[in-house]
């Protein structure tokens, strides 16, 4: 991931981005597709789906002018407030699906015009709301998509919740108080059937579907604040879950420059801390492809790539390191294209080839 290969690309929008989403889906005039969300303080924000150009007819990967845009816009449409998170649905049939969160989740139909341009539209198919007491909206900090099973995402809320969607019948299964304070995110394992949260009460918290009744914490992030004499957890703002191995978990705190990896067969302990920013995380992403690459990036302006292979002896170093122009927003590693990773800071969303 260095600047001499040449294989890095920017598309630059309008707006600040902050939502990043790579599609499941590929095909010779759209191998390299994304979606991002604009970040503006107003409730008028935008999502954009934009695509690589493919300059060779024999569907290789290069442009022949490198000072060229190389991805146009399929498609932009309205989104109430910034998105917190945008996926494309994991399904490889049928329709083709996004979701958004933000004051609601939001599911998405994108269709190519069938014009052959590359260009496609959007419709919203629903509005999935569960607040059935109240007409406000609790915020939706943050959503996954199941994987072994799309027709289920689950969302996590500021009101201390996580709720378990139907896709095909745009209903709730279940809704459950997940923490003791705001939810910031939601992550599903491997398999259908578990999913894990963090939030505002320092927590990571373990659920399987088959059985709510219970959960398990599996990490909490103490604090000893030594002039109050009081013990306090810094919150945890974001999770992920590793693709090819589900005991382990990264998770990061909102103002700490280091990775947590977990292994839930050893809850409460880290197997490890990766400690290679100077500045808070902002994101973490593991590989699609391998149990044992992780990559972070954050307000130092660095998207690193570690190798936890070694573990539990500790992790040092990073393996590979790139500087962006700012400070890195957010950071997503592509499932369908696992040799590249897309990075959105200020108005920037680069690809970069690993």
């Amino acid at each position: 991931m260095t600047e001499s290969r040449k294989e890095i690309y920017t598309y630059t929008a309008p707006w600040p981005i902050f939502g990043l989403a790579w599609s499941h889906r590929t095909n010779p005039n759209a191998k390299f597709r994304l979606a991002c969300g604009s970040f503006m303080e107003e409730y008028s924000n935008k999502v954009q789906i934009v695509k690589k150009k493919e300059s060779d007819p024999s569907g290789q990967f290069y442009d022949p002018n490198p000072n060229a845009n190389p991805f146009f816009v399929s498609c932009e449409f309205d989104h109430p407030y910034p998105c917190t998170k945008i996926l494309w649905s994991p399904a490889t049939e049928g329709k083709d699906l996004m979701a958004t969160t933000g004051d609601y989740l939001r599911l998405w139909d994108i269709t190519d015009d069938g014009k052959g341009t590359g260009h496609d539209s959007a419709k919203q198919l629903s509005l999935l709301d569960n607040n059935k007491n109240s007409e406000y909206c609790a915020p939706l900090t943050s959503f996954d998509w199941n994987e072994t099973d799309p027709s289920i995402i689950g969302t996590s809320s500021i009101d201390t919740t996580c709720t378990i969607w139907d896709v095909n019948t745009c209903q709730a299964r279940t809704q459950l108080i997940a923490h003791d304070a705001e939810v910031f995110d939601i992550a599903f394992a491997r398999g259908k059937d578990v999913f894990a949260s963090c939030g505002a009460d320092g927590s990571v918290r373990m659920f399987d579907l088959r059985s709510l009744e219970h959960s398990t914490i599996i990490y909490e992030s103490p604090v000893h604040d030594a002039k109050k004499s009081t013990r306090r957890l810094t919150p945890l703002i974001r999770l992920g879950w590793n693709k090819q191995d589900p005991n382990y978990l990264a998770t990061f705190s909102s103002d700490k420059s280091f990775v947590v990896i977990l292994d839930i067969r050893v809850p409460s302990m880290p197997v490890a801390e990766l400690k290679g920013h100077t500045s808070a995380v902002n994101a973490v992403s593991w590989a699609p492809h391998s149990s044992s690459h992780i990559c972070t990036c954050g307000d130092d302006s660095k998207a690193l790539i570690w190798d936890l292979q070694t573990l539990p002896r500790p992790v040092e170093e990073p393996i590979l390191a790139y500087d962006a122009k700012s400070e890195i927003n957010n950071m997503i590693w592509s499932a369908a294209q696992p040799d590249w990773i897309s990075i959105a800071f200020q108005n920037k969303l680069q690809i970069l080839r690993v």
